[in-house]
């Protein structure tokens, strides 16, 4: 089953979708390995990882584009993508969707911010007219070749000018065809169940932690009404405190000895980014040329021997 496909049926089901946030392959393996059954990669973390920068919208879509084809060549899991603002008009939207679909990407999403846009928990945020926005939905329906590629519409109107008009922008993307809906930071339990009873359409939710909005474990944002929820930056923040904590130890000590039992060990490291796999495909594929050449050695034999018994006679 194409990895589209497997999330959009992910979305549709009853139970809530759970999707931590990579921020690079090897977080990715990671999430993989811990069962879940889709994950997101998103601006905020990639900006983090590849630039070491803040999420100002810095990345262009080739760099994003890249990004995830690697993530997706280092999992089997359909993974989320951002797409920012479609990084330009209609005519750059379709590129975009276009780039993310050839990366491998199972959905995506574009939002109604001003470019260059921020951090949706980050003030000064601005957004375009809601009519600018609906041809964008239009721009990224119309340029995916995958029918089952999820396209999701999020709105940052909330905080920009009120509740009113983001779950007015969200019914109306919902109306232009996007097939999963995010309203960004609602403050307030409140807030998430009114954007759930009045949009009528899967719905996202975002915890980011010590953002705007509410933190609650995914049983609950199911019984409120949501299909899905993202960590986008859970760990970004585990591994910038983790290093952190190394690099002081470190500096400190001048050995690494008082870190070492928070640290995968060689074996276990090798274990997590799959060398013992990769190592046994190598023998099979060796065992298969010694086996290959083995049987092409004895034809030639048995081709000489007749050559020559024909010659004889």
């Amino acid at each position: 089953m194409r990895r589209t496909t497997r999330f959009r049926r992910l979305i549709e089901a009853k139970e809530i979708l759970v999707l931590p946030g990579a921020h690079d392959a090897l977080s990715a393996r990671l999430i993989e390995q811990a069962g879940f059954a889709a994950l997101t990669a998103g601006g905020y973390s990639a900006t983090a990882t590849l630039l070491g920068q803040p999420d100002t919208g810095q990345l262009s879509v080739t760099e994003m584009a890249d990004f995830y084809a690697r993530l997706c060549d280092s999992v089997a899991l359909p993974l989320f993508a951002d797409a920012d603002t479609g990084y330009g008009n209609v005519t750059n939207v379709a590129r975009t969707v276009r780039s993310y679909e050839r990366a491998g990407v199972a959905g995506l999403f574009i939002e109604d911010q001003v470019a260059p846009k921020r951090c949706g928990h980050m003030a000064g945020k601005a957004v375009i007219p809601a009519e600018e926005m609906v041809g964008k939905v239009k721009a990224a329906l119309d340029a995916r070749v995958d029918p089952d590629l999820v396209i999701m519409a999020r709105t940052d109107a909330l905080t920009v000018t009120g509740l009113d008009d983001a779950i007015d922008r969200a019914q109306l993307y919902r109306e232009a065809g996007a097939d999963l809906i995010f309203v960004e930071s609602p403050r307030s339990v409140a807030e998430m169940r009114r954007i759930c009873t009045e949009v009528d359409a899967p719905l996202l939710a975002n915890n980011v932690e010590a953002g705007l909005s509410p933190i609650l474990p995914a049983g609950e944002l199911q019984k409120i009404g949501y299909s899905a929820v993202v960590y986008p930056v859970a760990a970004t923040y585990a591994v910038a405190r983790a290093v952190s904590e190394l690099m002081a130890t470190l500096k400190r000590d001048g050995t690494t000895a008082a870190y070492r039992r928070r640290m995968a060990s060689f074996d276990e490291f090798n274990a997590v980014v799959g060398l013992p796999e990769l190592r046994r495909s190598e023998a099979e594929k060796q065992d298969f040329a010694r086996e290959l050449m083995q049987r092409a050695r004895g034809d030639n034999k048995r081709a000489t021997g007749t050559a020559g018994r024909k010659r004889r006679k």
